[in-house]
């Protein structure tokens, strides 16, 4: 199974932001079950520090629906931390978690809830290395590592700063990655090209 996430190259917590994601027939889940779930963690897992080759092994479908039920948690806190940031407008882009203090109480919850470290290789005539590992199996740890990187996104000012997506009929955030960076694709450009036009020339709007 294959998300149907879109997944744009951004910081995994705005990846993860972005599971809600909306087309002509309205606002989608792509988290909905565990299944949709796993397949996004499957489609981000080569991104993240501690990854498996067998990605959910020893983990079975209770497992699994925990799993989903974690993630989604922390993706509706994230886009609820997300619009307080942006001062989003977009009511089709609300979060069902209302409350600011129980978003940020959340987020941490999930960094703490797979503890990962790092440990160092280094033999003789060998280049020093490292690796990664994790107090639970990877998808727990997966889920952490985004929660992490969700602090240093929303609390370090060297990172890109956050956008919502303000072209028609849209949900998604972006990292403003380039000044004049205004979408979150291509495609939500010309939209909202075509909107702006369209005021101008069919009503009073500027």
């Amino acid at each position: 199974m294959e998300t149907q996430a879109p997944v744009l190259g951004e910081p995994l917590p705005v990846e993860l932001m972005n599971t809600v994601w909306a087309d002509s027939d309205g606002v989608h889940d792509a988290l909905a079950t565990a299944d949709e779930a796993a397949a996004w963690l499957a489609t981000v897992a080569t991104r993240a520090d501690v990854a498996s080759a067998d990605l959910f092994g020893g983990m079975d479908a209770p497992d699994v629906d925990q799993l989903a039920r974690r993630l989604r948690r922390l993706r509706d806190a994230l886009r609820r931390l997300a619009a307080e940031v942006t001062a989003d407008p977009r009511a089709a882009a609300s979060s069902p978690l209302a409350d600011l203090e129980a978003a940020v109480a959340e987020v941490n919850r999930a960094v703490a809830e797979t503890p990962r470290w790092w440990t160092l290789n280094w033999t003789a005539d060998t280049q020093p290395s490292r690796t990664a590992h994790a107090a639970k199996l990877p998808p727990y740890a997966l889920v952490s590592q985004i929660a992490e990187d969700a602090v240093s996104l929303f609390a370090d000012p060297r990172q890109p700063h956050l956008r919502a997506c303000l072209a028609p009929g849209c949900v998604l955030y972006f990292t403003k990655s380039h000044p004049r960076r205004e979408w979150c694709s291509p495609t939500c450009g010309n939209r909202a090209r075509v909107a702006r036009h369209y005021r101008r020339h069919h009503t009073n709007l500027p």
